[in-house]
């Protein structure tokens, strides 16, 4: 049987995990999401054995890349031919499907992104880990505290006729703002349409400041389902607002399209196999007294052996296995 050759891409997060098939033209075969929970191993584990599972004797792994914040774990766990950050995964994929790009706007559920993008390369970029106000964890809690589930939040946005203004600069004012509002008898659309806009005031007073946002302008993260978010940045912009049709993977994508390239540069892969994936993975952390910097190391084993340690600011205990086929001998 001739299986179609497929490339994995995976963004570990920390909301979330996707995993993404492409195929060698670069459309996606087949694509998961699912919530970390705050347990990172077991939780890519599971998601990698029920995306196999459901393209099982269709396709076969020919490279993998690995993004998200919790790259380096998971280019261990999985064989990873390639391990990106998240500007540039995203950054690929955007260029792929859509080259024209000037400006993407990333917004997941813990942080946010901008990147500039001029004659097909990113020259600039900035990130907000820090504020709330500008992620989607944000809407969620509002969307729970108004009883309205977050996926009707973006329809119930547009039909606003006159939304309110909700201080966005911070998650707590923007929170009192918005009981404020409602003990006002405010319309409900009208404040979510308020929150909407002061996301998008928020996002683009910290992570856009100082940046000339141009069109094309591409809008990817989980937000970017939300029709009330981008309506607040089209009329916020003056430009249309492009939305991909897998807005939510776009760095899995961009990162799978990397390990192709790797692949066939190569002409293999590290991937180290699905049955691989059902060792006992388990993380420890440690504190080195070898100097005043008191530096947190964090150890990765499977099984009785240390596949990876990270956190040392020396070299001290720095190590990483490099040889694959040993990896792939541990099962």
């Amino acid at each position: 049987m001739n299986l179609e050759k497929c490339y994995l891409g995976i963004d570990v997060g920390s909301v979330s995990i996707n995993l993404v098939f492409i195929n060698k033209d670069h459309k996606v075969v087949d694509k998961l999401y699912v919530r970390t929970e705050g347990k990172p191993i077991p939780i890519l584990k599971k998601a990698m054995e029920d995306i196999s599972k459901r393209n099982d004797g269709n396709i076969k792994i020919s490279g993998v890349g690995v993004t998200g914040s919790g790259r380096d774990l998971a280019s261990v766990m999985v064989g990873a031919d390639v391990v990106k950050n998240e500007i540039t995964a995203h950054g690929v994929a955007v260029l792929t499907y859509y080259p024209d790009t000037s400006t993407v706007i990333e917004i997941g559920g813990q942080d946010s992104k901008i990147i500039i993008i001029r004659n097909g390369v990113v020259s600039d970029f900035a990130m907000n880990t820090v504020c709330a106000a500008g992620t989607g964890s944000f809407l969620d809690r509002q969307a729970a505290r108004l009883n309205i589930p977050i996926e009707e939040f973006g329809q119930m946005a547009l039909k606003s006729k006159s939304p309110v203004r909700i201080a966005g600069r911070c998650a707590v004012f923007a929170e009192s703002d918005m009981v404020h509002k409602q003990q006002m008898g405010c319309p409900p659309e009208d404040i979510i349409r308020g929150l909407c806009e002061a996301l998008v005031r928020n996002y683009l007073s910290n992570v856009g400041k100082g940046k000339e946002i141009l069109p094309n302008i591409v809008f990817q993260g989980g937000v970017a389902a939300n029709q009330g978010i981008r309506a607040a940045f089209e009329q916020a912009l003056g430009y249309q607002v492009i939305v991909p049709e897998h807005y939510d993977v776009m760095g899995a994508i961009g990162v799978a399209i990397l390990a192709q390239r790797e692949a066939e540069r190569k002409g293999s892969t590290s991937f180290r196999g699905i049955e691989n994936m059902r060792q006992d993975f388990r993380a420890r952390a440690f504190e080195c007294n070898g100097c005043p910097n008191s530096c947190e190391i964090i150890e990765f084993i499977a099984g009785k052996t240390t596949l990876a340690r990270w956190g040392d600011r020396c070299g001290k205990w720095a190590m990483k296995v490099e040889d694959k086929s040993q990896l792939r001998s541990l099962a």
